[in-house]
């Protein structure tokens, strides 16, 4: 079945929720995992992890998409990223492309030996920021069979110059993480800042977003809003787009002219050697994190390119 006669199936149907936990390197991760309710438990099917953007804990978007995925059909595990959240991992809330990326590839071993899943039927759904680190997980690797990136994050050399302030503003942050880094592995203490606020110019993002001041949406209890200075290094010198090419499952981007950087995801895009698929909504950023109807259309097309590619 296509996977456009597939998104019009909306079963809306109940889902039941396991938390989880699961290992990742020398630490736990702490997940929930959502299934389709009434699945007969002897039938294995297709499963997909699910996860957020920088600094996100599982319940600011991940579970949402999960739990919606779950009533499309489709086994769902979010979780917290080592160091966030409720998992384990020192030093916390340190933002990196690589831990995180083994962080999918474990989520993924975790759902492919559930006797819900079918081992070589996993795929991994990947909001805004993750969509780097789903790129890194699944780049040269066959343990994860398909790939949804949902209002990617996907930058470049040039991207980062562009959005950070040209070569001047990256070199200062460039340069506060490694007095950061100096600093940590003298004392073992980390210097944060904000990583939402408008009236602090060191927050990674310095200005005002709704849903991260709102305690409604994004402002809950166990997101602190604070980033690791020495973390800068790592995600400004990460190159996203150059993964591209060695991914080799079918992918598809779903993203919107007013979020961000849409520049990153068109030439991801082009640069992917794999069967792809590309589709613009309307909405800004965040709409995709927690709006409706931005998050169901978002969710209905996924779940119809993960159920196709899975089956």
């Amino acid at each position: 079945m296509s996977a456009a006669a597939l998104a019009q199936e909306s079963t809306g149907r109940a889902v039941s929720l396991e938390p989880v936990t699961f290992p990742a390197g020398t630490v736990r991760l702490a997940g929930n995992l959502y299934r389709p309710y009434g699945v007969d438990p002897n039938v294995s099917g297709p499963a997909v992890v699910v996860t957020g953007t920088w600094t996100s804990v599982k319940e600011q978007m991940a579970d949402r998409y999960a739990e919606q995925l779950a009533r499309q059909g489709l086994t769902a595990l979010s979780f917290d990223f080592t160091g966030f959240g409720l998992s384990g991992g020192q030093p916390r809330e340190v933002e990196s492309a690589g831990l995180k990326a083994r962080d999918v590839r474990a989520a993924a071993s975790f759902l492919s030996h559930h006797p819900a899943v079918a081992a070589d039927r996993v795929g991994v759904v990947a909001i805004c920021a993750s969509a780097m680190y789903a790129a890194l997980a699944v780049a040269d690797n066959d343990e994860i069979q398909a790939m949804a990136l949902v209002a990617p994050w996907l930058h470049d050399a040039a991207i980062v110059r562009s959005v950070y302030g040209d070569v001047a503003g990256v070199r200062a942050k460039l340069e506060a993480a490694d007095l950061a880094t100096a600093r940590y592995q003298r004392s073992g203490v980390v210097e944060y800042v904000p990583v939402a606020d408008p009236h602090d110019p060191r927050a990674a993002m310095p200005m005002a977003v709704d849903f991260y001041a709102d305690p409604r949406r994004g402002n809950i209890a166990g997101w602190p809003n604070r980033f690791a200075v020495m973390a800068w290094r790592e995600w400004l010198t990460f190159d996203a787009i150059a993964l591209a090419p060695r991914v080799r499952v079918p992918t598809l981007i779903v993203h919107s002219e007013a979020g961000a950087i849409p520049d990153g995801a068109r030439r991801f895009h082009e640069a992917l050697r794999c069967p792809k698929e590309i589709t613009w909504l309307d909405g800004t950023q965040f709409d995709f994190y927690d709006q409706h109807p931005t998050v169901d259309t978002a969710v209905r097309l996924v779940a119809a390119h993960q159920l196709c590619h899975l089956t």
